[in-house]
């Protein structure tokens, strides 16, 4: 009985997922689908093999310019393999009340932005984009899993798993020594 009772709570112990992996994912970016900013959509295992850097953008927003930083990020390394995705979000003080082709022209008047922008979603709530879903729960925040801000940037590494996390403030520049790393990484 008592040999029972313990085989019972050995297979309990050893069915429990480690401790810190309770809410990690375990598929990879790929199983998702998304929306260009023409409303197509496509598979993002049409990535597979790249660094990709998510983005959740806006064009009335503080934290705009990085778009700028965002280009001459995409522009350097796109060559060696990084590809940046921008998923225009209206959820933070209204700051991307425009249709997709107002975003279009605003991100390639103002900015010159040549890497691939999305059809606008949202990134918190009910109707939380599933690929951010995954992201919010492949890497938490500080201060809990949502998205606090426009320009929340997700690094993923070639093989499509969650990389790091990065606040709306860091600036595109100072994630360079990540996307070197993971572009180096076979």
């Amino acid at each position: 009985m008592k040999l029972n009772i313990a085989l019972f709570c050995l297979s309990l112990i050893l069915s429990l997922p480690a401790i810190g992996q309770e809410n990690k994912p375990t598929a990879d970016v790929y199983q998702y689908k998304v929306k260009l900013i023409d409303g197509k959509e496509i598979s993002m295992k049409d990535y597979e093999g790249k660094v990709v850097l998510i983005v959740n953008t806006a064009s009335k927003c503080g934290f705009t310019p990085q778009y700028q930083g965002l280009e001459n990020l995409f522009k350097k390394f796109s060559p060696k393999g990084l590809v940046i995705l921008g998923f225009p979000c209206n959820q933070f003080a209204g700051q991307e009340p425009g249709s997709a082709e107002e975003i279009s022209k605003f991100c390639t008047l103002n900015y010159g932005v040549t890497f691939p922008m999305f059809s606008k979603i949202e990134v918190n709530g009910q109707n939380a984009d599933p690929l951010y879903k995954y992201l919010k729960k492949a890497l938490p925040g500080t201060l809990g899993n949502e998205i606090k801000w426009n320009f929340t940037k997700f690094l993923l590494d070639k093989k499509g798993k969650p990389f790091k996390r990065y606040a709306p403030a860091t600036k595109p520049e100072e994630i360079t020594n990540d996307i070197e790393k993971l572009l180096s990484e076979n």
